[in-house]
């Protein structure tokens, strides 16, 4: 007898198949896997990936789904050359992207955002809730007392309220009066130094006239005394002109 198997590192791809007693079964898979048979094969893989024929063991390990039915060991024509896919083969290019980097971190940034604005919401409503408790405790102490005491009479209360207002009126009337007679008080005082005042105007404007009257005269009788003196002078310096002539 005889068997093969055929696997790869790191592809989506692998076919098993044995030529004694059994049929020829292939599985798409990935990851990394065998498969070994005796008249007929299995393989197993995560997500599952099995086929079923004659007795053989098989095992392996990959990324895959359910293999196809199985065919006979001889097809029509021989047994082909199997190919694989080179492309399948390259590694995969798990390169992050920085914007989704970025667009992540700004989610995760939000997020934390939003979980704090959360938590101050949250205690406000609770901040909320003992409050309205809070009065609503008041509230019913309120409404216990109000049936548990009687009503009185609220006519006394009213007349000794009124009572009250009247002898204030009564007293801001009296005030009223005796700051009335201080304005006529006060009024006749700035009336009678209004006219004294302009009794002084009318005084000082009359002294001042006179002054000016006065300040005239004297003026006039300086220049009359100046003149005299020059005059005076004049006189002198004659006579003593004609007393030098005569003794001479």
């Amino acid at each position: 007898f005889g068997s093969r198997s055929l696997y790869n590192m790191g592809g989506s791809k692998r076919m098993s198949y044995s030529s004694v007693g059994g049929g020829l079964r292939s599985g798409a898979g990935g990851g990394y896997g065998f498969g070994l048979g005796f008249g007929g094969g299995a393989g197993f893989g995560l997500g599952g990936a099995a086929g079923a024929g004659g007795y053989g063991l098989g095992s392996g390990f990959g990324l895959g789904g359910r293999g196809g039915p199985g065919f006979p060991v001889c097809p029509p024509g021989g047994i082909h050359e199997v190919t694989v896919n080179q492309s399948l083969l390259a590694p995969l290019k798990l390169d992050i992207d920085p914007e989704i980097q970025k667009v992540r971190t700004q989610e995760r940034e939000q997020i934390k955002t939003l979980n704090n604005k959360f938590a101050s919401f949250i205690d406000k409503v609770r901040f909320l809730e003992q409050q309205n408790k809070v009065l609503e405790t008041k509230w019913s102490l309120l409404q216990e007392q109000g049936h548990t005491v009687t009503r009185k009479n609220l006519d006394p209360l009213y007349e000794s309220y009124i009572s009250t207002l009247r002898r204030q009126l009564d007293n801001l009337l009296g005030e009223r009066g005796r700051l009335d007679s201080e304005l006529r008080n006060m009024q006749d005082m700035v009336e009678d130094f209004k006219n004294k005042y302009e009794d002084e105007i009318n005084r000082r404007t009359g002294a001042e006239n006179e002054f000016v009257v006065l300040k005239k005269d004297v003026d006039g009788a300086y220049m009359n005394k100046v003149e005299l003196q020059a005059k005076a002078d004049s006189l002198a310096d004659e006579i003593n002109f004609l007393r030098t002539l005569y003794e001479a």
